[in-house]
């Protein structure tokens, strides 16, 4: 809500359309057009929102380019020349996006911006265009591109034109996924139809203002075909981001600093090779604590362990979680994002578990669903795109076995994540924090390093599903994980893990911070060992790490 765009009551006060309140007009500028009672927020012009995003002083407008003309002599009520004429007079603007170039928080930033008052924000020749050279623009200086987008689709007075426009622009965007520069979509109210299948939800990081409303058929239509009613908050960006389409619901009043945090780790020197650090790292088998296994299977899954998110808080400088399969859903067992460990980029993906009983059950006791493998793979393309370093924290007892997993392909996501993970050309180093438990810890496991906590594990099968299924009684439990040889001494012995980050006195639970310092040093390490490679050195080091598992011996 704004004053330009709100009738006002008097001269100086508002009503909010959202909750009908009347509002001083000055304290909603202030607000950046955001009702102050119920965060409806109203939609803004271009230029406004360039002004709320961007550096002051910073931007240049691109040079504009020539408008579509009028290419099938289109009449409706009006002739198409004479819509065009009347957008342009009353929004100041000539064509339905303003792309310009600027800094926001002192990083480069190409963006495009639409304006849904010029002809419902369409999708014409002159659109697609202007969004495309945004795109070269980007492409051509390596500076990341924002796309703000409000429209309800394609321009039908342009008709096919209009329609090839979808795959222009998408072109474009994948141009810029070849080049490895950063795409951010901002969805903002509405944006429908060919935009929305197009450029909108082609980016990188899908973000949304609250309530903004996404979607390629409108709920009218949809209505009108299926005659049948639509759920609440259908095709909001709440609703939108329970079903893991959306990146992150981000206020306006919050949108500047997330888009300035993605443009430092975007601008974050890739290269750069980190402090070489003298690591705790035990790689002698014989120098590890020979614990009871069942002692040691009781202090992994210890609830006072530090999580991924304590982690990331300890070394991740300016994270950005991202959510989201683009699929189907959001699985908030498996968590990841972008940051900055130690001034370079890194992408960090983990299981989360939590440190309270209620806070593992929300997790899922950081067994991932099929959502959440997916979500880690467009993580891990996204670091293999930027060419960034993967890093990974293991801690699930094991991938998540119920019946909605298995209808949405549990083996086969958890297949893909390892068949990607191998592939990658980015340096990987995996940290096994707690319960490495069989299939659902390796699919964030295959790395150029592979590293655990000394009180961690790391199975085929938990020892209560190895003694039920041999012996047919899970109490024989301990006799099992003595068997499975699951103890970080055991695995650096078997040659599974390179090394082990020792836990400090009474272990990880004792000392959190102490871990996590630990963790972080070990992490740095690897990196700093694997910076020399170059990404063909990255991808067959890996492959033959894990090629001589279990390999023959005998001649």
């Amino acid at each position: 809500m704004t004053a330009t765009l709100t009738a006002p009551v008097g001269k100086s006060w508002l009503l909010c359309p959202g909750c009908q309140t009347l509002l001083y007009h000055r304290r909603v500028e202030r607000n950046l057009g955001v009702c102050p009672e119920c965060n409806h927020h109203e939609r803004v012009t271009a230029h406004q929102r360039i002004e709320q995003i961007f550096d002051t002083d910073s931007v240049e407008e691109l040079p504009p380019v020539g408008a579509s003309g009028d290419p099938l002599g289109f009449v409706d009520t009006r002739p198409y020349p004479h819509r065009m004429e009347g957008a342009r007079q009353r929004t100041g603007l000539d064509e339905a996006v303003v792309c310009v170039r600027g800094t926001v928080e002192g990083h480069a930033l190409v963006a495009a911006v639409m304006d849904f008052r010029f002809l419902g924000g369409s999708l014409g020749a002159g659109v697609g265009e202007r969004i495309t050279r945004a795109a070269e623009e980007a492409l051509a200086t390596r500076t990341p591109l924002l796309l703000v987008s409000a429209s309800g689709g394609a321009r039908m007075q342009e008709g096919a034109l209009s329609l090839m426009q979808m795959a222009k622009t998408s072109a474009a965007l994948g141009a810029l996924d070849a080049a490895g520069v950063l795409t951010i979509s901002l969805v903002t109210d509405p944006t429908y139809g060919g935009v929305a299948a197009s450029y909108a939800t082609l980016c990188d990081v899908i973000l949304a203002e609250p309530r903004a409303r996404l979607g390629f058929a409108g709920p009218r239509v949809i209505q009108q075909t299926l005659r049948q009613p639509l759920p609440d908050g259908f095709q909001t960006a709440e609703f939108l981001f329970a079903r893991g389409m959306l990146d992150d619901l981000v206020p306006r009043s919050a949108l500047r600093a997330t888009i300035g945090r993605l443009l430092a780790f975007a601008a974050a020197d890739r290269s750069a090779p980190g402090a070489a650090v003298t690591d705790d790292v035990v790689r002698d088998a014989e120098a590890l604590p020979d614990d009871a296994a069942w002692d040691v299977v009781a202090r992994s899954r210890d609830l006072g362990r530090p999580t991924t998110f304590d982690y990331i808080g300890h070394f991740v400088d300016g994270f950005v979680e991202l959510h989201g399969d683009r699929l189907a859903d959001d699985c908030n067992a498996i968590v990841g994002g972008v940051g900055i460990l130690d001034g370079r980029p890194v992408v960090v993906i983990g299981h989360q578990k939590g440190h309270t009983v209620a806070e593992v059950a929300d997790r899922n006791f950081g067994m991932g669903t099929p959502a959440g493998y997916r979500k880690a793979m467009r993580l891990m393309r996204l670091a293999d795109k930027l060419g960034v370093p993967l890093v990974t924290l293991i801690d699930t007892p094991g991938a998540y076995p119920g019946v909605s997993a298995e209808e949405n392909g549990q083996a086969i996501a958890i297949a893909e994540s390892i068949r990607l993970m191998a592939g990658l050309t980015v340096p990987v180093v995996a940290v096994v924090t707690g319960e490495g438990g069989s299939g659902g810890a390796l699919a964030l496991g295959v790395g150029n390093r592979v590293l655990m906590l000394s009180n961690a594990t790391y199975s085929v099968i938990s020892p209560e599903g190895c003694a039920a299924i041999l012996w047919n009684d899970a109490a024989r439990a301990d006799e099992a994980a003595v068997q499975l040889r699951l103890r970080a001494r055991d695995l650096v012995t078997l040659g599974v893990v390179d090394g082990v980050v020792p836990e400090p006195a009474g272990g990880a639970s004792a000392d959190p911070g102490g871990t996590a310092a630990a963790v972080h040093r070990a992490v740095t390490g690897a990196l700093a060992e694997l910076a020399g490679a170059d990404r063909e050195e990255l991808l067959a080091q890996r492959r033959a790490r894990f090629r001589r598992m279990g390999g023959r011996t005998d001649g």
